[in-house]
């Protein structure tokens, strides 16, 4: 039988001894660059991510490009940030280094040697490559970890007992800080590698809900992180702007095209499907943030959908258009304030 490029069958249960002299790294780290061998160690443990309140593992739901394995980054006390192994695991491609993904799955008999399972080969999801979501760090403090999306290359091993277990119900959960730390990290992994016109498209969305935020918070509003877990799902609904405080969701879009206001509208119709299952104290209000002000049939779409919109103007200000009324404007950051 040939053996795979890594040196090992997916499947295979090792140890670190074992694993490190093929594959390079060093040490016991959840990540273990390896830089003469061109790769990326990766060990997930669920009994430490059982301390810290979350799980590794594969979501139960395969996309339209297939299966997604999600893995938390290291850091144990405080928000997370991308270095060391999190910077790792980010740039891997930029690097031309391949992640290759361990789960724990004991002890050899006898010793306190841990053994591992190795799952196969994985890269970033290029489309959603990381969420940043809330959990404890060992002090029990609340803070910011990285969620990674890795998915396989080739062959793998993937098994239930692996496998996350779907939300009993519909939740949600604000942070304050996630949403603008993970636009700031997309944009330093942007400036890192060649733009192509869809990360023109990203940049001008995270652009927009930068600016949309700070004139909210000028204006005395709390902007943040909206984290919704969907009810019988192992995915997550990210929403970087939620204002707590009425109830409001908007979705950034990088373009007014069609294509950018459709999938927002897609996106805040399946986050009010799940909302609307968690008691609040304001009614829901769901609304599509747009570069500049989408031609009439989108904009009566919206409508149609029960979606608000707020557009900026040429001005740099931001503008409510509701259908069939006079427009509401915001001030912009730059302008003077009234006397």
């Amino acid at each position: 039988m040939t053996m795979p490029s890594s040196g090992f069958q997916p499947g295979a249960i090792l140890t670190r001894k074992q694993i490190h002299p093929v594959l390079g790294g060093s040490g016991y780290a959840g990540i273990c660059p390896a830089v003469e061998k061109r790769n990326v160690l990766i060990f997930s443990d669920s009994a430490i991510g059982k301390r810290y309140g979350y799980r590794d593992g594969w979501l139960a739901e395969d996309d339209d490009l297939g299966p997604i394995f999600t893995y938390t980054g290291t850091g144990k006390r405080g928000h997370q940030a991308f270095e060391g192994g999190n910077a790792a695991i980010l740039e891997h491609a930029q690097k031309g280094r391949t992640l290759h993904l361990f789960v724990a799955v004991g002890k050899v008999p006898g010793s306190d040697t841990r053994t591992h399972k190795y799952i196969g080969k994985f890269k970033l999801d290029e489309r959603k490559p990381f969420e940043i979501r809330e959990a404890k760090d060992e002090l029990g403090h609340d803070r910011n970890v990285i969620v990674f999306r890795l998915r396989p290359i080739g062959h793998c091993v993937r098994e239930a007992s692996d496998t996350l277990q779907p939300a009993p119900e519909s939740q949600s959960r604000f942070n304050r800080t996630a949403g603008r730390f993970a636009r700031a990290a997309r944009r330093r992994r942007r400036e890192r590698q060649p733009q192509t016109d869809i990360d023109q498209v990203a940049a001008t969305r995270d652009d927009l809900a930068d600016a949309f935020e700070d004139r909210q918070v000028v204006s005395g509003e709390t902007i943040g992180q909206l984290d919704v877990s969907m009810r019988n799902s192992t995915s997550r609904l990210m929403f970087d702007l939620f204002n707590p405080a009425n109830n409001t969701v908007y979705e950034p879009t990088g373009s007014a095209a069609s294509e950018s206001i459709t999938q927002a509208l897609a996106q805040l119709l399946r986050a009010r499907r799940y909302l609307n299952e968690i008691p609040h104290d304001q009614p829901l209000h769901l609304m599509v943030l747009a570069p500049a002000l989408p031609q009439g049939d989108l904009r009566d779409l919206l409508a149609e959908h029960g979606i608000g919109l707020v557009y900026r103007t040429d001005s740099g200000d931001f503008s409510e258009f509701e259908a069939g009324t006079p427009t509401r404007s915001f001030r912009c950051l730059d302008c003077p304030v009234p006397a």
